[in-house]
């Protein structure tokens, strides 16, 4: 059954007007598989998927981890099938959109379309960064350099949910890789880790190096 349009919860705003769904994911559920058609783009409601590939060698490489409020497989509106598989990271809601609803909202809306192509400019530019972070040979310095980044997005403290292990293949790091890199942190004084209500992780950069 498609939700009143009302009942849009964070989509953003170059979706408000388009009719969607809510569809609950277990931690670990596909939302798509790599290969199947693509005939909607989505928006996370809370929790957080991630696009992923294996490689030829069998590697996991995480493309993209999606959070509240992200639009998720916008540009595959434009193509037959989904490149990658979207997995939940987490226990999440994703609210579901028709690509053919999507396109229809946009030939009557320029407006929203324009925000479509303001949004897609902003994820390469995402994708360039996080290339570029993972050329950072430290891990340490690579978890820093991502953690600002999202601090400065969310301007405040950085949530990164009860599963680590996400963070570490989106920053191309091993688990054990990344422990090792928030312990230094935490030991030279550049960032101070708790627990949420909900047992999920938040990260606090106390200061950056420079200042230290």
């Amino acid at each position: 059954m498609t939700a009143p349009v009302p009942d849009a919860g964070r989509a953003p705003a170059m979706l408000s007007r388009v009719p969607s769904r809510l569809r609950e994911l277990a931690a670990g559920e596909n939302l798509f598989v790599q290969g199947d058609p693509a005939s909607a783009i989505f928006c996370v409601e809370d929790g957080v998927v991630r696009l992923e590939r294996k490689t030829v060698d069998g590697r996991l490489l995480v493309l993209h981890s999606a959070r509240a409020g992200d639009p998720l497989a916008e540009a595959s509106m434009f193509a037959g099938s989904y490149h990658c598989d979207a997995v939940a990271a987490e226990a999440c809601r994703v609210r579901v959109y028709r690509s053919q609803d999507v396109l229809a909202a946009f030939r009557r809306d320029p407006a929203a379309a324009e925000g479509l192509l303001a949004h897609l400019s902003r994820q390469v530019q995402g994708l360039r960064s996080q290339l570029e972070l993972r050329n950072v040979r430290s891990a340490s310095a690579r978890l820093l350099l991502y953690l600002e980044a999202r601090a400065g997005r969310a301007n405040g403290p950085v949530e990164l949910g009860a599963q680590l292990q996400h963070v570490a293949a989106e920053i191309g790091l091993t688990r054990e890789a990344l422990y090792r890199a928030f312990a230094d942190l935490a030991r030279r004084r550049l960032v101070a880790r708790r627990r949420d209500a909900a047992g999920g992780h938040v990260i606090e950069i106390i200061r950056t190096p420079a200042s230290a």
